[in-house]
């Protein structure tokens, strides 16, 4: 039987709206950005972002219909993003949602963002259980298990800074503005090995950490520039990414030599850093067996679609909710 999704996403800076129909084809995905106005700010404000949302919200649901060539009697299901995220941002989609709902007489799914991340995937392919899911984002920094369709196990999570945190930290120290992921890519293609900073050390099996890295990057120059030495941003970038991503393939590697999976897959923003593909796709060699799935660029950044895609899933398992939902700023994954 046919389902038929809209899905609404505004957990951060991005207002999004799509229509998804059997959780692999999607009829329309539009998203409003809002990075040039926070790149003035060098980073998210939020106010300024809820703010925004409440400017765009009506214009993206109604372009994504549009688009979609589809009216509301075709809808079967309400999907948004309840939690995690800013507050405000949140609070835009779900009162969205919860208005459609309410007008047309349609169920709502709330749903995790991270689930979102990791459902992208299977807009490439049918995902395989038992699976792991590396997920990586401004927020996010995890290892999940997936037993099966819907459960969800972190294995492994950050005891300080996600690493895309750690990524915008460090490139603002260099200078390069925000975001500081793609900036920090780009300019670690032109630098070499020079610097050494030290591998992150945690005592726990799959868990990370870059507060520390992100704190050697400051030291590092600040003792070059006390002895008179040019700082070499591309080097520094250079030295920050591979430590960096050694960590995280590290751990994500001991989590495939010690569960029975049949699938990788990258999920979040940082997913769409080129070295991180370039370092996991070498490594997954090793495992001819295990199905690496690394989502197109479009599937990293924060859309609707990915909301809708888990929502195809997630319907056969929440039970109704009615509308005295909520936000949930920090909102627990299974």
């Amino acid at each position: 039987m046919t389902q038929i999704i809209l899905a609404i996403e505004s957990s951060c800076d991005e207002t999004a709206c799509a229509i998804v129909k059997d959780g692999k084809e999607i009829l329309s995905n539009v998203v409003s950005s809002q990075i040039n106005i926070h790149k003035l700010y060098g980073g998210v404000v939020p106010e300024v972002a809820s703010r925004i949302h409440v400017e765009n919200i009506s214009c993206v649901i109604c372009e994504a219909i549009e688009k979609a060539n589809i009216t509301m009697d075709d809808v079967d299901a309400i999907a948004f993003t309840q939690g995690p995220g800013l507050i405000g941002s949140l609070h835009v989609g779900v009162q969205a949602a919860k208005t459609i709902s309410w007008l047309y007489n349609k169920p709502m799914i709330p749903l995790h963002h991270i689930m979102g991340h990791i459902y992208a995937n299977n807009f490439i392919c049918d995902m395989q259980f038992p699976l792991l899911a590396l997920v990586v984002s401004g927020g996010h920094t995890e290892i999940v298990y997936m037993k099966d369709e819907f459960s969800f196990d972190i294995i492994g999570t950050t005891q300080d800074d996600a690493i895309g945190e750690a990524y915008d930290k460090v490139a603002r120290v260099l200078g390069l503005g925000y975001p500081g992921g793609p900036a920090i890519d780009k300019l670690a293609k032109e630098g070499k090995k020079h610097y050494d900073l030290p591998l992150p050390k945690v005592d726990t099996l799959y868990d990370f950490s870059f507060s520390g890295l992100k704190s050697a990057v400051l030291q590092l120059i600040q003792k070059e520039e006390k002895k008179g030495n040019e700082i070499n941003k591309a080097d520094v970038a250079y030295a920050f990414q591979e430590v960096a991503l050694k960590s995280l393939i590290s751990k994500l590697m001991k989590a495939v030599e010690n569960y029975d999976v049949k699938q990788v897959l990258l999920a979040g923003g940082v997913a769409a850093n080129s070295r991180l593909r370039e370092i996991i796709t070498e490594k997954m060699k090793e495992y001819p067996n295990i199905l690496l799935t690394i989502p197109p660029l479009w599937c990293c950044t924060d859309n609707a679609a990915m909301i809708g895609a888990a929502a195809n899933v997630a319907i056969k398992y929440l039970k109704t909710y009615d509308l005295s939902l909520s936000a949930m700023p920090s909102k627990e994954m299974g």
